[in-house]
């Protein structure tokens, strides 16, 4: 089932980004965003100045998560790695891959309690050679799962932590993989496609709602837990959200959508009524 809601009003946060792929929400209070160059942004969302914590030197920051002590830990296309980042701004390489397999596109990051970090590796657009590592606290990688392998992009995790849920932008589709009481990944099935469509960014409410954000069209959808396709925001016109990417809920009660938009130098944010889950924040 699909339907149209268009009750989501965007405001732009007023710093200008570089190509922001990334966004997230920190332990600190404050958004965090990612720019073509290398940098790793710092904001407020109710005023405030825009902080540029680092620039890492031949780099793209994309997706990134947190620790409870605040570091931020960033997903590198150019490095390609995930970069350690401090709150102060020093750079550090968590992992790269292991001895058998070195990360390709590492995409987007996302920790689950215990603080193993699952981040999706996009591989070559079109090719269905994506696939999810899981790093161990401390750095030690391995491939996690081959299934969801469509460009394998953003992720979220379910609010009970059995399940992690994918984009594969190609094809456009959202699936979820389970987690196994053992950790290892279980089986791969579908939770809605979207064709003709790039899916890109996701995020639950705490409702069991999924946002979706689409890199393609200019579309922010939210999938009810009834399985209905509900269109929130659809800029056709290009005049103002362009190119979403990466979503997360932000604000201290969490009812803050923040959004990145690659292609339009900004990042939005737009008020939801049903706050965000609640981040994980691991104790590393």
């Amino acid at each position: 089932m699909t339907a149209e809601d268009k009750s989501l009003v965007l405001t732009n946060v007023g710093f200008a980004f570089d190509h922001p792929e990334a966004v997230a929400w920190g332990p600190d209070g404050r958004a965090y965003a990612g720019g073509e160059a290398g940098q790793l942004y710092r904001f407020g969302l109710a005023g405030g100045s825009l902080e540029e914590v680092v620039r890492i030197e031949g780099g793209f920051l994309l997706g990134m998560a947190h620790d409870a002590d605040g570091n931020t830990y960033a997903c590198d296309d150019r490095g390609p790695c995930v970069h350690r980042i401090t709150p102060e701004g020093h750079v550090s390489t968590y992992s790269d891959g292991n001895a058998e397999q070195k990360m390709r596109v590492p995409n987007y990051p996302v920790f689950d309690d215990a603080g193993n970090l699952y981040v999706s590796d996009s591989g070559t657009w079109g090719q269905r050679d994506g696939f999810i590592w899981k790093i161990a606290p401390g750095g030690k990688a391995e491939i996690w799962d081959r299934q969801a392998s469509g460009f394998t992009n953003g992720m979220c995790l379910s609010a009970d932590g059995k399940f992690l849920y994918v984009v594969e932008s190609c094809p456009p589709l959202i699936s979820r993989v389970a987690i196994r009481p053992d950790g290892t990944a279980g089986g791969r099935s579908v939770v809605v496609e979207l064709p003709r469509q790039v899916p890109d960014g996701i995020a639950f409410d705490e409702n069991g709602d999924l946002y979706i954000s689409l890199y393609n069209p200019n579309i922010i959808y939210r999938y009810t837990a009834a399985g209905e396709l509900i269109t929130l925001y659809d800029d056709w016109e290009q005049l103002m959200l362009v190119a979403p990417t990466n979503i997360a809920f932000g604000g201290p009660d969490r009812k803050t959508l923040i959004i990145a938009a690659l292609c339009g130098w900004a990042v939005h944010t737009a008020p939801v009524p049903v706050a965000g889950l609640k981040v994980r924040y691991p104790k590393l």
